[in-house]
């Protein structure tokens, strides 16, 4: 009986053994645990025993081969730790390169921990089946590896709200399956890559608050499925390309904030953007006469720049328009009467050099 007992406990062992996590991706994540410190809500309290696969906070498995295939470690999250501690998650500390030992690897998120420091590790670029790296929101410096453009798999690059510098890799648009990149707030300069448009993926791409210059690259306009551009709060330069208002999905266009100059191009009037914010940056020339019913605008805001003359007649004929500001430019003459004006404060209006009518002073 007690060799059969023992038999028995043995064929358990193994079939766990089978079952559980390799003790090479075990001895990875302890590493990387071993890097990084979060006092408040224990949340590597669970990271004991052998099988890292069962029940470790923010680690999933691959069921077949039962390789650690995602980490997903958000500071702020409705999971029921944060919820009983009654705050937002806080580490410090750094990203260990021994997480590059976990060569299945899918989806890694170390996300609004706040205080997390040091570098990306560049050896994640060898990582073939990374299809996820989000980590938002901590204070990463360095660069964003060179070598970026070898993830052939990856389709979410989230690395905003960090303190990261150096310029875009030209790699980076070798990534051929990308469909969200968020670079926003931090200090990465240069150039935006003049082949961008090789992203064909892309829905969204948001690079605003950083200190890049130059043009905006022409080739944006060849990502078919580009539906959010944020490019606000730069130094670009240059002029607008029209070739923007003839994307398809293009509704979302916001450059604010650069140097941006040359005129407004019609074809972002009656175009598919619905949010257009232009603001603070060096245009001229005229609003373009070109509104019809296909102008459909939640905002647009191009105050703050240098234009002149009307606003433009065929405004009347825009299907909607709800936030619209033209003030601190060099505009003249009657504002148009009826919609969209008859909703609009005058602080729409203000600091031009003879605007006139309602809801300003009666043109005389």
């Amino acid at each position: 009986m007690g060799s059969f007992m023992y038999i028995a406990i043995l064929l358990l062992a193994i079939i766990s053994a089978v079952h559980s996590c390799p003790p090479s991706d075990r001895a990875a994540l302890l590493s990387f645990r071993a890097a990084l410190n979060e006092s408040y809500l224990g949340i590597f309290n669970s990271w004991k025993g052998y099988d890292c696969c069962h029940e470790w906070y923010g680690v999933s498995c691959d069921p077949t081969t039962h390789r650690v295939a995602d980490i997903n470690l958000r500071g702020e999250s409705e999971d029921p730790l944060f919820e009983k501690a009654h705050r937002t998650g806080y580490m410090t500390g750094t990203i260990s390169p021994s997480i590059c030992k976990l060569e299945r690897l899918s989806s890694l998120t170390i996300a609004d921990w706040k205080g997390i420091t040091g570098p990306i590790p560049s050896c994640i670029t060898s990582l073939p089946f990374l299809r996820i790296i989000d980590l938002v929101g901590n204070k990463l410096t360095g660069s964003i590896p060179s070598t970026i453009g070898r993830l052939s798999r990856l389709t979410v690059l989230n690395v905003a709200e960090n303190h990261l510098t150096g310029y875009i890799p030209r790699s980076l648009t070798n990534l051929s399956s990308l469909m969200h990149l968020d670079l926003r707030n931090n200090s990465i300069y240069g150039n935006i890559p003049t082949n961008f448009g090789k992203l064909r993926m892309l829905s969204r791409a948001l690079l605003s608050r950083n200190k890049l210059t130059g043009h905006i690259p022409y080739s944006i306009s060849y990502i078919y499925r580009l539906s959010d551009l944020d490019l606000s709060l730069n130094k670009l330069s240059g002029s607008i390309p029209p070739s923007l208002g003839k994307m398809h999905v293009l509704a979302t266009l916001n450059l604010d904030g650069n140097n941006i100059s040359g005129t407004i191009p019609p074809s972002l009037i009656n175009s598919r953007i619905n949010i257009l914010n232009l603001s603070k940056n060096a245009i001229e020339g005229y609003i373009p006469d070109s509104f019809d019913e296909r102008s459909y605008f939640m905002v647009m805001d191009l105050s703050y720049n240098k234009l002149k003359g009307r606003i433009p007649k065929s405004i009347s004929s825009a299907t909607f328009i709800g936030h619209f500001d033209v003030s601190h430019n060099h505009l003249c003459g009657q504002i148009p009467e009826g919609s969209p004006f008859d909703h609009l404060e005058a602080s729409s209006f203000t600091y031009n050099d003879c605007l006139c009518g309602k809801p300003l002073k009666p043109c005389h």
